[in-house]
């Protein structure tokens, strides 16, 4: 648990807790870590989840496959950031999306009932802990308004259009670094591959930007 602490310092769930605090919170949440190899299932769909998981190492996808096996990719997690809350606080419903890891990854699970519940040990950061929780599920609400934003809109240009310009407010740049590839940027954007492909050549022609792999620049 020890080599995790500087993730986990920086992770918006532990935000203001002392680095020995953390350590008692660890033992007191009944922390495990769980690795996985690239490409396999961290969660799936209908099973039922208990924990708060921290990545800790990696990197991990949120994606949904219809029944045809059209994929959407709906989100990224990244390092430090945590998933599963809202199925964690309400046993009763299913998962609904898969988690797959996109690289080697590490993953620290606690439970979900002790993050909330004080104890001897830890009570005086519990309440700490609990606000980092509910700042956490504005933010993932706010990026889930922003991909409806994307999705919504009517061509594939305007939903490109729309995401890489979030992407470069949220960077502070003309240039930008996007973090997925041809294939998974179509699936995020739900659109096809060869249109979006076709489409990002028509803009890169009229001027509007350039690209190399995940690299994009506006113009």
């Amino acid at each position: 648990m020890e080599k995790y602490l500087p993730v986990l310092k920086k992770s918006v769930l532990f935000s203001g807790v002392k680095e020995e605090d953390i350590r008692a919170l660890l033992s007191c949440v009944e922390a495990k870590v769980r690795r996985y190899g690239k490409g396999e299932y961290v969660l799936q769909q209908g099973e039922y989840l208990d924990d708060i998981a921290v990545l800790t190492e990696g990197s991990l996808h949120i994606q949904n496959d219809d029944y045809w096996g059209k994929r959407s990719i709906l989100g990224r997690i990244s390092i430090g950031e945590i998933f599963g809350e809202a199925y964690a606080f309400s046993r009763e419903e299913p998962l609904m999306n898969d988690v797959v890891a996109i690289e080697d990854s590490t993953i620290m699970f606690i439970n979900a009932k002790k993050v909330i519940s004080t104890c001897s040990s830890a009570c005086r950061f519990h309440t700490l802990v609990v606000q980092n929780l509910f700042s956490v599920l504005s933010e993932k609400n706010k990026k889930l308004v922003q991909k409806l934003g994307h999705i919504g809109k009517r061509s594939t240009r305007e939903k490109l259009i729309s995401y890489l310009s979030q992407e470069s407010k949220r960077q502070k740049s003309a240039e930008i670094t996007i973090p997925f590839n041809r294939q998974q940027l179509a699936d995020f954007l739900s659109v096809d591959r060869s249109a979006m492909s076709n489409e990002l050549c028509k803009m890169r022609d009229e001027g509007l930007l350039t690209f190399r792999k995940n690299v994009f620049r506006l113009l």
